[in-house]
């Protein structure tokens, strides 16, 4: 089975991923902009959007990932109190880790650049929120969530529920 880790920024935390990824995508939604701005205005801080305020995250099933070393160090930072996601960030060096859902969700969003081998971005998603427009060289975009990932996160819930 495929391994992968993604590791902070000074290397005292390590999360493991086993199996393959969901899905690549660079988010634009308010609050993953919302929650930029309050990340990237932390002690030094770990910049997570790109030039066109997107946040890269890989999708990975959350039955299959484990905070190896340095779990003690991760801190949930929410938007709001009554917020259903969860952004981790390893306090040592304020680098954001993944994002965590409290609701049913299946998988978690690992920080692109917490990986060192990770996937290549294969789409733009909630555009509609963006604040600037990528050139016609760049991915696919999209205002809401493309039928890949959708079919994606449905095929991965499918196989977690077989015990696969």
């Amino acid at each position: 089975m495929q391994r992968t880790c993604a590791t902070c920024a000074c290397g005292k935390v390590t999360v493991e991923l086993d199996g393959a990824h969901i899905y690549c995508a660079a988010c634009h939604c308010d609050d993953c902009q919302a929650a930029a701005r309050a990340l990237d205005a932390l002690p030094a801080p770990v910049s997570t959007t790109d030039a066109f305020g997107g946040t890269h995250y890989v999708l990975h099933r959350k039955d299959r990932y484990d905070v190896t070393t340095g779990s003690g160090l991760l801190k949930p930072f929410r938007l709001r109190q009554d917020s259903p996601t969860r952004r981790m960030v390893a306090s040592c060096c304020n680098s954001p880790m993944f994002l965590a859902f409290d609701n049913a969700q299946h998988w978690i969003s690992v920080y692109r650049a917490r990986i060192a081998s990770a996937p290549a971005l294969r789409s733009r998603i909630a555009m509609r929120f963006a604040t600037c427009t990528p050139g016609p060289d760049d991915v696919p975009a999209y205002k809401s969530f493309p039928i890949a990932l959708v079919g994606k996160l449905l095929l991965s819930r499918a196989t977690m529920l077989l015990g696969r």
